[in-house]
């Protein structure tokens, strides 16, 4: 009953431009931080004693990869002195092998940590979480989303710590930033069908100005009622978690009280589509890998990716007010990718930041095409870019400001590709075509290549390759040598068939995303803002025309390096992998944006995964709610307040009683006998 009489403020229905269901305000200071004030000196307690000795091995590491690397390129070009532009060439090389020497070397001490340990990390899960000792808040910020979706997702996360007997812990907070009247309609309706049912206590919350965003939503609702709760678990509209999952967090935190944030894995769900399906194969099987290495160097300074995550809400009240970038928009305003900096601040302010590869049962949604991931990388684009301006901000970790780095490298990395491959095109045309016989057969010339030293070109090729792809093979050596997980992917061909086509498809999507990605940083750097568009979850047909549109810019790419190749023919071999997937960038959208592609493959048994075969009760995806319709009605009752009005939604699929206040334990025991009396 606890749930069914809600306070609301002073009416009784809700007005259309202020529909809301909410507690008494908790009212908690959160100041914004200046990017000039020193940091804590304190270290986080949970920072391991080891750290500094895993730091020297990662970079010793990733350095030793990148100069095996470098050398077959500088011994190439010192043969007769080095040009300017083979001098660029160098550089462009260097600044892109160390990143992917880092990212080989952090899944290698994933793999090694998950084998020997298990994952087990600094966060200790037991086997079994204790019962919460304090209060959760569960927050889901909405922005225009299909409401019956996002709430299904609700109801399954809620059904979940139901069946712990756990619910009494928590409060499901639903914020909208909605700016559609039709779909506020709808999420006002799915709320009120949400909380008849929910065994946590339910609220919603729409705010008239969808002032700083997503990150404005969730400091709104700290600022009116964070002192009320001890953390809050932050959700994406399509975020599911297991209450298993949400336990050992908020157990995790209760143990470790220097820890502000931990940061879980998500794998990703319901991929329908080709291109959804491939992401959600490439997280399931390499993500873990990936996280338990950057945990493993990160430790207490690791990341935040804005979701499926816990927080200290009076830690993140303290420290994580965020600033107003000076200057105009793309790089000034309100600062959009919010995660990592919030991150950086806890981390100034003596609190552990840690990501964890130990704790399965969290899961999210990917975009269902190309052109819907894009669109919204174009948003992370930008607030990454805005991150260069605070990366020597005094106060900050020195591995929180490479974070900043690392995510300003994930878009920079394909200007710098692609201006890479412009030089050594260059150079190749500056150059006679020199070409030497690999091999022959019965007299006929098989394969040429440009002369220089073979096999230092084909020894640079292979440790580049291994660089790429080592992680991705390491994910699915480290299931393959689990019993339990080949028989949850569905046995050891399955696997192989879908790493090979995830590693293939991914390899034909590598150059276009460096083409879009080149257009976005360029855009960004013309003075083009994002803006804020609502993210598309459900696949739709592409068509050709749009296909073309949205690829234009790698259409255009492909021609021009086509049209290179015509006039040096013998760089094909190594140029047609760029080539060919931009030319045909329109084709790949449509085929892999389709519903029907997806199933195809699935069918095959390929791209399989244990939520598929097998899927925690919490990821199966369910019909929605039906939805109810409301009719706001007054019950009196004889108690120790006559004019009291009680607020009881009945369960009665067309009615529900709207409340004025609540006074007490006595005026719900009340409004329970009117209730049944009704």
């Amino acid at each position: 009953m606890s749930n069914l009489a809600t306070k609301v403020d002073a009416y009784s229905v809700p007005r259309d431009e202020d529909r809301r269901w909410m507690p008494a305000e908790a009212h908690l200071d959160m100041p914004r931080q200046s990017f000039a004030a020193a940091g804590a000196e304190t270290t986080p307690s949970t920072s391991p004693d080891n750290i500094v000795l895993r730091r020297v091995i990662f970079f010793s590491a990733a350095l030793a990869l990148s100069g095996l690397a470098f050398m077959t390129p500088a011994r190439i070009y010192s043969e007769d002195g080095f040009s300017g532009l083979e001098v660029l060439a160098l550089s462009l090389f260097a600044a892109l092998i160390f990143p992917i020497s880092c990212w080989f070397v952090s899944a290698m001490a994933g793999i090694i940590l998950l084998m020997t340990k298990g994952g087990a990390d600094e966060m200790e899960f037991r086997p079994i979480a204790r019962r919460p000792k304090v209060r959760t808040a569960l927050l889901m910020p909405l922005y225009n989303e299909d409401a019956e979706a996002s709430f299904a997702r609700l109801a399954r996360i809620d059904q979940s710590l139901a069946e712990l007997d756990a619910s009494g812990a928590f409060d499901i907070f639903l914020l909208s930033d909605t700016t559609k009247a039709p779909i506020a309609e709808d999420e006002w309706q799915a709320f009120q069908s949400f909380r008849l049912t929910s065994r946590s206590r339910a609220y919603y919350r729409r705010r008239d100005k969808n002032i700083e965003r997503k990150a404005g939503n969730i400091a709104d609702w700290v600022q009116h009622h964070g002192a009320a709760y001890a953390h809050m678990i932050i959700l994406d509209a399509d975020s599911m978690m297991s209450g298993e999952t949400i336990l050992h967090l908020v157990d995790a935190m209760e143990r470790k009280p220097g820890v502000g944030l931990i940061q879980t894995t998500p794998a990703i769900i319901n991929g329908e589509t080709l291109y959804a399906r491939i992401q959600q194969y490439g997280v399931r099987m390499y993500g873990r890998v990936a996280a338990a290495g950057l945990s493993w160097w990160t430790g207490a300074e690791s990341s935040y990716w804005g979701h499926n995550a816990i927080i200290r809400v009076r830690a993140f009240a303290e420290s994580c007010g965020l600033p107003i970038l000076p200057g105009a928009k793309p790089f000034g305003g309100h600062i959009l990718s919010h995660d990592v900096v919030e991150a950086s601040l806890l981390r100034r302010a003596g609190w552990g930041v840690h990501v964890t590869a130990a704790l399965g049962g969290s899961f999210e949604e990917t975009p269902p095409s190309l052109q819907n991931f894009m669109s919204r990388d174009r948003r992370w684009a930008q607030g990454n870019m805005q991150h260069l301006q605070l990366v020597f901000s005094p106060g900050l970790h020195w591995v929180s400001r490479l974070q900043m780095v690392m995510g300003c490298m994930a878009y920079l990395a394909s200007p710098l590709w692609f201006l890479s491959l412009l030089t050594g095109l260059i150079i190749q045309f500056q150059t006679q075509p020199k070409l030497e016989e690999i091999s022959t057969l019965h007299g006929w010339r098989t394969i040429t290549i440009p002369r220089h030293d073979g096999l230092a070109l084909i020894w640079m090729t292979v440790l580049t390759t291994t660089l790429l792809f080592g992680p991705k093979l390491l994910g699915a050596l480290l299931v393959m040598l689990r019993p339990d997980e080949r028989r949850a992917f569905g046995g050891g061909g399955s696997i192989v068939k879908g790493a090979a086509l995830e590693t293939a498809m991914s390899t034909i999507h590598a150059p276009i995303m460096m083409v879009s990605h080149t257009r976005m940083v360029l855009e960004i750097l013309c003075g083009k803002d994002a803006g804020w568009t609502t993210q598309q979850r459900c696949a739709s047909r592409l068509t050709w025309a749009e296909a073309c549109r949205d690829h234009r810019w790698e259409l255009r790419a492909g021609t021009i390096f086509a049209a290179a190749l015509l006039a040096r023919p013998d760089l094909a071999l190594f140029f047609t992998p760029i080539v060919a997937p931009l030319l045909l960038a329109p084709a790949l959208a449509m085929l892999t944006s389709r519903r029907d592609a997806g199933q195809a493959v699935r069918q095959a048994g390929f791209l399989l995964t244990p939520e598929e075969l097998g899927a925690p009760p919490v990821a199966v995806r369910r019909t929605r709610p039906l939805r109810q319709r409301f009719i706001p009605i007054t019950v009196s009752f004889t108690g120790p307040h006559d004019d009291d009005l009680i607020s009881l939604p009945t369960h009665a699929p067309e009615l529900a009683v709207i409340a004025s206040r609540e006074r007490g334990d006595a005026g719900a025991r009340a409004a329970s006998g009117a209730h049944i009396g009704a």
